[in-house]
């Protein structure tokens, strides 16, 4: 029955040049995160200690990916840069703290990991991606687009210069304890994640600059063989993994960076006062929409005779009103968000680019 609506509803929209579609996508619209990184007072010795963190504090407490449970053990990270690092400080309470994947590069997830996602761009192209085990084991890729974008991971490009250090209270892998956290510290060469800059830019990293970042803690359950620990199966099956985060991402998938935090430099001290320009409510209801076309319930839309425009019910977020409609192109299509009240302009394209403008 949904089908038959479906397609009736293309056939209404083809037949006329102008449709209006009441669909409420309030549930569907993420606004994330924000983290203001002071610069760093001290030098920072990558050790796994926090020892020279004084102009730094930590986030909230990580959610589930989805947004909607509370994780089991608690996570929190914060940060700090300087002229050539960003510095991220995790701290992960585990009862029983494990590894055994040992080779740089390996597939790190499969065991219980801290995981660090940066874009230095205001788009969704050309990001990084960090994994760092109990043992200290790293691995680092890159990611010209989102794998559903048609992206590919290239876990051969390495950070030149990437430190981190790992400190464990309790010890590792020893079931007959119960353990009580894993630290992570990390320097992250700032130009190194500015090469990834798309299209190629150079940018001084100074106040107000914004880069997107995320943190995602893979956590597994267990089970114990010859005292050893593994991922736990049932019926010969690996149950599957929490997936807990800073920034929730709406659903299990990490490589959504149009739902990542935002990283905004402070060239200054704790508790300085910094503002931001974005626009988040209208940026991410074309983010919202953009989603539910490309691979959602209104992905009928891209089937559409070129020309045809449908217009989104009004949606409104944090007092703002904001009007949006869809365009089928010749290449493929175009989504065009404007407050009701005021002269912002913003419109995605089928890949994903996202154009910010003004009418």
């Amino acid at each position: 029955m949904k089908l038959f609506w479906k397609t009736l509803l293309v056939l209404i929209i083809s037949c006329s040049d102008v449709h209006n579609l009441d669909i409420n996508l309030t549930d569907k619209i993420i606004i994330p995160k924000t983290y203001v990184v002071n610069r760093s007072e001290n030098r920072i010795v990558i050790d796994g200690n926090d020892d020279e963190w004084e102009n730094s504090i930590y986030s909230q407490d990580f959610v589930d990916i989805e947004g909607f449970k509370i994780p089991s053990q608690k996570t929190n990270i914060k940060m700090l840069w300087d002229d050539n690092n960003l510095y991220v400080f995790a701290k992960l309470f585990e009862k029983h703290i494990w590894a055994d994947i040992k080779k740089r590069d390996e597939v790190i997830y499969l065991n219980n990991d801290f995981e660090v996602f940066i874009n230095p761009n205001d788009n969704v192209f050309n990001y990084c991606e960090i994994e760092i085990n109990a043992l200290g084991t790293e691995w680092d890729l890159f990611l010209n687009k989102p794998y559903r974008l048609g992206g590919k991971a290239d876990s051969s490009w390495d950070i030149e210069g990437l430190k981190s250090a790992v400190s464990i209270n309790g010890t590792l892998n020893n079931p007959e304890d119960e353990d009580k956290y894993w630290t992570v510290e990390m320097a992250i060469p700032i130009d190194q994640i500015s090469q990834l800059k798309y299209p190629p830019k150079v940018d001084k990293i100074k106040k107000g600059i914004v880069w997107r970042i995320n943190f995602s803690r893979v956590n597994w359950d267990f089970e114990l063989i010859d005292n050893k620990y593994y991922r736990k199966k049932i019926d010969g099956k690996f149950l599957p993994e929490y997936n807990w985060v800073w920034s929730n991402q709406g659903e299990i998938n990490m490589h959504i960076p149009e739902n990542w935090g935002y990283l905004i430099f402070n060239d200054s001290y704790l508790n300085s006062k910094i503002s931001s320009k974005m626009d988040l409510e209208l940026e991410h209801t074309l983010y919202a929409i953009f989603r539910e076309i490309k691979f959602g319930d209104y992905n009928y839309m891209k089937e559409l005779k070129e020309g045809s425009i449908v217009k989104f019910k009004p949606e409104k977020i944090n007092g703002k009103i904001i009007l949006s409609f869809f365009e089928k192109t010749e290449e493929g299509f175009n989504v065009n968000s404007k407050y009701k009240d005021g002269i912002l302009n913003y419109s995605i394209d089928q890949t994903g680019l996202i154009n910010r403008g003004t009418l």
